[in-house]
């Protein structure tokens, strides 16, 4: 793919492989690009044609782009095809945390969107195992082209499964579908009747929200996000950032190149990748419990904690091993250890900077300003997430060991953040989270009056 004559494993394994490493950057980074772009974009969609449709679209960009990517005969098509899954990426990415958060009762909000991110980490864990899976056809292209075979096959199952998914409650209240939003919330939260009590406050807040930031002047501008929801935008970019700069993907896309620069030979290298993802699983089951009770900011602080200290490890190590002969006895026990450190360094990041940073955006954000403020959080991520994949190529080879120790300077900064900026947002509804941050109380919610539930039941089936 890359134009390597005779490539082999034992040219892997010695890094011979004669590809610039801005190539392998700007192969790497382009879906980058383009994810950022949609980020931005699809606030729009998802404001005006909704947070389904917005996903539909993110969906079948996945579809196209796999069968793309699958069927490419050249570098430039495999190129063109991630680009158009960086769209994809950037709709699903913005989209799919507001959804979570949008359905999610108050008080398990974060159990949702955590959940979410077990998926998420589950999917990634399966595909190093694909990866794994057809290394045994090498040097033949079926190496790589039946993990995007496999892609292909997941991303229509994502397509086919957004005909299922319901609309938001928020959305549609929002857009004057209120007995539509009613007959969702009740099924959400497995009522039958009007009368529930869970229902009906959780309708009139919404409403009563809504017509408060009707008063605002409708939905936000852009502008309004920087100077208005200051704290928030802060909280929601920073959160995105640093879940990029306290350095998963400088060490996940570069995971089998970096095991073998600490010592191992290629075949160990994938398995081990494939072994060392798991551990994103097991990290963030502990999340699930704990992020509605003990809080976002106390996992970040924990976890980013833990991860600075395992990433001190690993760069000492890598010093160590980059010193030692290739024959050298201490090779082996070296490598080791610095794959221990990686798996801890896992799971503290699943269980704090994996989740919660997709967290804080969906829910700090009103919803006049929730998709902006989503889209431009999300933006966030993306944009340091290409600087990442196409930086950590050069700096890894100039630096070496020493590119841990600048993630561990982010890490470091970004508990100092936590702990001076970031209010807690746990166990309140996205309705009340105005308090916190200290808006004005939007009207009462007594002066609301709900909709018959047969008359809301019966226009969700005509």
């Amino acid at each position: 793919m890359y134009g390597v004559q005779d490539i082999s494993l034992e040219r892997i394994a010695k890094g011979d492989i004669e590809v610039n490493e801005y190539i392998v950057g700007i192969t790497v980074a382009c879906l980058n690009v383009t994810a950022f772009v949609a980020a931005l974009v699809s606030a729009n969609v998802c404001d005006v044609l909704g947070r389904r449709a917005a996903m539909r679209i993110g969906a079948l960009l996945l579809f196209i782009s796999a069968l793309m990517q699958t069927a490419s005969p050249n570098l430039e098509v495999l190129v063109i095809g991630r680009s158009i899954q960086g769209l994809g990426v950037g709709f699903l990415s913005m989209t799919v945390p507001v959804i979570q958060a949008e359905i999610a009762p108050g008080h398990a909000r974060g159990v949702f969107v955590t959940i979410e991110n077990l998926f998420l980490n589950a999917g990634f864990s399966l595909s190093t195992w694909v990866g794994y899976a057809f290394y045994s056809y090498m040097p033949s292209e079926m190496a790589w082209r039946g993990s995007y075979i496999v892609f292909t096959g997941t991303s229509l199952v994502l397509l086919v499964g957004t005909v299922f998914l319901p609309e938001t409650p928020r959305w549609l209240i929002k857009n004057g579908f209120h007995q539509e939003g009613l007959a969702t919330l009740a099924d959400l939260q497995d009522a039958s009747a009007t009368s529930d009590e869970d229902v009906n406050r959780t309708y009139k807040e919404i409403v009563s929200a809504i017509e408060f930031e009707h008063q605002q002047g409708g939905d936000s501008t852009w502008t309004e996000i920087f100077t208005r929801y200051t704290r928030r935008t802060v909280m929601a970019v920073t959160s995105q950032m640093f879940a990029q700069l306290n350095g998963i993907n400088a060490i996940l896309y570069f995971l089998p190149e970096n095991l073998i620069r600490a010592g191992f030979d290629v075949p160990k290298s994938l398995l081990y990748t494939g072994v060392s993802s798991t551990m994103l699983i097991v990290g963030i089951i502990p999340t699930i419990y704990l992020v509605d009770t003990l809080g976002r900011r106390a996992l970040l602080i924990i976890g980013g904690i833990g991860m600075a200290l395992c990433l001190a490890i690993v760069g000492g190590l890598q010093f160590h091993v980059d010193n030692l002969e290739s024959t050298s006895p201490q090779l082996s026990s070296a490598a080791k250890g610095i794959f221990a450190c990686i798996c801890l360094y896992l799971a503290f990041f699943a269980f704090s900077w994996g989740p919660v940073p997709w967290l804080i955006p969906a829910e700090v954000f009103p919803l006049r300003a929730r998709a902006r403020g989503m889209a431009l959080a999300t933006g966030s991520n993306w944009f340091w997430d290409f600087v990442i994949a196409f930086a950590t190529p050069p700096l890894s080879q100039s630096l070496r060991g020493g590119i841990y120790f600048i993630i561990v300077g982010f890490v470091t900064t970004s508990v100092l953040l936590v702990l001076l900026v970031y209010r807690e947002t746990a166990g309140t509804t996205l309705e009340e989270l105005s308090e916190v941050f200290g808006d004005t109380p939007f009207v009462n919610v007594r002066s609301v009056s709900v909709p018959d539930m047969k008359e809301a039941r019966s226009s969700m089936h005509m």
